[in-house]
């Protein structure tokens, strides 16, 4: 009922009104009664520390608990390692892919325009978050190696105090132990005193002269008893102080340095955990900056550095299509007449005296009549081959030149599109000598491959017609390209129009406009889609037939060469090899250049490989621009092939032996003393491509 009356009573006391006093909210009415808890909870547990930190426990359960410490920070510090490691080989991952595309927008194959401007702004963005997690990569290392060094030297100093503090406990525990036996002892001795003095029988002892009597026996007894008590009475002084000792001095000592060891652990182990969480924050705002940078104000807009999403929405499909196409319009050429009808005069009288025949015998003999036709105006225009003068005045070709025997000299002028605009010094010589000696006839059968051909060419109801301008405009017939797939190709020697073999590098580059030489892009470029896995390649020899008809093609025009059809190399990708090392060969000055190759040499000569790197890349630096430029394509193509050395079985020692003396010498006279270091030069550029040419 006391208790009903006293609930009831406070009750009443609790105001009426929800509603608390001014000044004070709900919410700071709870934090109050939590800290009140949490200090009375504190309170109890700092009662609980004391009186075990004070005990005979108070110093091995301190060093359990250092002990956790040091695990944890073991613990913490391990995960940083791993995760440092996987924050660098992301970041490593990221650059390379990042610099793989940098290389493929760079190739004329890859889109250019508004999208291959912004597709190398979306690979900065990605390289600069791979930059923002070695970054983060470094810091975790840093932390890592800062944690192992903090748990070291509190193991270190955990056993220092172990020792310290145990021994003190031993110490007193060792005094307990003595101090009870010597207790034991008088103990004993006083009841063997106590009975001796009352007269309690013992047996006699017997001594030296006999035995002894009960006053000799008690008298023994005494003096025993005062010498334990004396011996029991310094053990207890003796266990007093040191017990005084440990709980005074030696045990807070050992409590206090442990507590700091402990201390400074778990500090550690927090400042470590905090610098992780910034560090992450660090990264995660700086990459969100990265792909979406803040806005600035509208005056500065033209600075501020775009967002990956600016960069995706600037992409124009419809403009970069439209101006890639509006490029090639300078190479359009001049529309062509609309094609009619002409007959040949001869040809058109004699037909037109011809009896009309049946329209089916007509058809029956189509094919007969057009061969017969094209042979005899073949032959009667051959007859009436004009003169020089003649033909100077008309611009008209002959067809044939026939000798006094009815040989036929230069079939290969028969068609207007197989004559060239240049006239072959060479060839006017065979025929002229080959009137003047009256060679015997040759035989129809050997002039039919000829003759099928110009069959194919021609219509088959209507002879050639020599007059023809449209036909004779054509430029099929100047172009290397075209040459090359008609019979007979490389059996006519024109002169180079732009000639791209032996010629030296920086002329190529003042002519072309190209630090890298058209004809080594496109050898790049098709062992690069074809030749990687091929075994044996730059190792094996190409077809010579195939590499004499591409080197003509690009002394002609290599901008009309596009290898990535391997219909244009013959399906040989050992020849286009070859074609590649064929350039360097006949080079004037090999790509190395003679002023290095003594340089380079000495530098190959050192032992230690990363002075021979950094003397190699010296060197390199200062090569002329088209020598460093083309060095550096070849160079990262070749590391490329060696990446696929499972498959193609070329290593970067391997092509090294194909490309040493290629690249240092040339053409010229090889100097096989400085074979093995010419080698050894081209390993080590191989084998350090990306440290080489990486800041480019």
């Amino acid at each position: 009922m006391a208790e009903r009356a006293s609930f009831e009573r406070s009750s009443t006391e609790i105001p009426a009104s929800p509603v608390a006093p001014a000044g004070h909210s709900p919410d700071v009415g709870i934090a109050t009664v939590e800290h009140e808890a949490s200090n009375s909870l504190f309170n109890d547990l700092s009662a609980a520390y004391d009186t075990v930190v004070r005990s005979e426990i108070g110093v091995n359960t301190l060093l359990a608990r250092l002990k956790q410490s040091i695990a944890s920070a073991r613990d913490f510090a391990a995960f940083l390692k791993k995760r440092s490691s996987i924050e660098e080989e992301h970041a490593q991952a990221l650059k390379k892919l990042c610099r793989s595309i940098s290389e493929s927008a760079r190739r004329p194959d890859h889109r250019q325009g508004s999208f291959g401007r912004n597709y190398g702004d979306m690979s900065s963005i990605h390289d600069r978050t791979a930059d923002n997690g070695v970054q983060f990569a470094l810091s975790l290392h840093q932390m890592h190696e800062d944690l192992q060094e903090l748990a070291a030297e509190k193991e270190r100093k955990r056993k220092e105090w172990k020792q310290k503090g145990l021994s003190a406990e031993k110490r007193v525990q060792d005094a307990d132990t003595a101090m009870e036996k010597a207790k034991v002892k008088y103990n004993s001795l006083a009841e063997d005193y106590d009975r001796a003095r009352t007269g309690d029988k013992q047996p006699g002892r017997f001594g030296l002269k006999g035995p002894k009597s009960a006053a000799q026996v008690e008298e023994d007894l005494h003096r025993k008893m005062q010498a334990a008590d004396s011996d029991y009475s310094g053990k207890v002084q003796t266990t007093h102080a040191l017990r005084q000792e440990l709980i005074n001095t030696l045990r807070p000592q050992a409590v206090q340095a442990i507590e700091q060891l402990i201390n400074e652990c778990d500090s550690g182990i927090t400042l470590q955990m905090q610098k992780y969480a910034t560090f992450n924050e660090k990264l995660l705002l700086s990459n969100g900056l990265c792909i979406s940078p803040i806005k600035a104000p509208e005056a500065s807009q033209r600075s501020q550095t775009r967002s990956l999403r600016d960069v995706i929405r600037e992409i124009d499909n419809e403009m970069d299509l439209r101006s890639y196409v509006s490029d090639f319009a300078s190479r359009v050429g001049p529309r062509h007449a609309d094609s009619r009808y002409e007959s040949y005069p001869t040809t058109h009288s004699q037909i037109a005296a011809q009896p009309s025949v049946q329209h089916s015998s007509q058809l029956q003999g189509t094919s007969h009549l057009a061969s017969h036709n094209l042979q005899r105006d073949q032959f009667s225009s051959a007859q009436r081959s004009p003169s020089p003068q003649a033909q100077e005045s008309s611009n008209i070709p002959p067809q044939f030149a026939l000798t006094s025997d009815g040989i036929q000299t230069s079939p290969s002028t028969a068609h207007p599109t197989l004559s060239s605009p240049y006239q072959d010094p060479y060839q006017q010589s065979l025929a002229q000598h080959a009137i003047s000696n009256n060679p015997p006839p040759i035989h129809p059968s050997q002039q039919a491959p000829f003759n099928s051909h110009m069959a194919a060419q021609l219509p088959t109801s209507q002879p050639p017609h020599p007059q023809s301008s449209a036909i004779q405009q054509q430029p099929l017939s100047g172009s290397p390209i075209a040459a090359s797939k008609q019979p007979g190709f490389g059996e006519i020697a024109t002169s180079p129009s732009r000639p791209v073999f032996g010629i030296s590098l920086d002329e190529l580059f003042s002519r072309d406009g190209s630090a890298v030489p058209m004809v080594v892009y496109q050898c790049l470029q098709a062992v690069d889609l074809f030749g990687l896995d091929v075994e044996g390649i730059y190792r094996l020899s190409g077809n010579a037939s195939h590499i004499t008809k591409l080197r003509t093609i690009f002394d002609h025009d290599a901008s009309s060469v596009d290898f990535r059809n391997p219909e244009n190399f013959y399906h040989d990708v050992n020849s286009v090899a070859g074609l590649l090392k064929q350039f360097f060969r006949d080079l004037p000055d090999p790509l190395l250049t003679r002023e290095h190759y003594q340089s380079l040499i000495d530098a190959a000569r050192i032992d230690d490989e990363v002075a021979r790197r950094d003397s190699l890349h010296a060197e390199i630096n200062t090569l002329p621009d088209p020598n460093y430029a083309t060095l550096r394509a070849l160079t990262l193509h070749l590391h490329r092939v060696q990446e696929h050395s499972d498959n193609n079985r070329m290593n970067a020692g391997n092509l090294a032996i194909c490309f040493g003396p290629t690249l240092m010498i040339g053409g010229g006279i090889p100097a096989i003393a400085d074979a093995g270091w010419q080698v050894r030069a081209v390993d080590t550029i191989l084998q350090y491509a990306f440290s080489i040419f990486d800041e480019d």
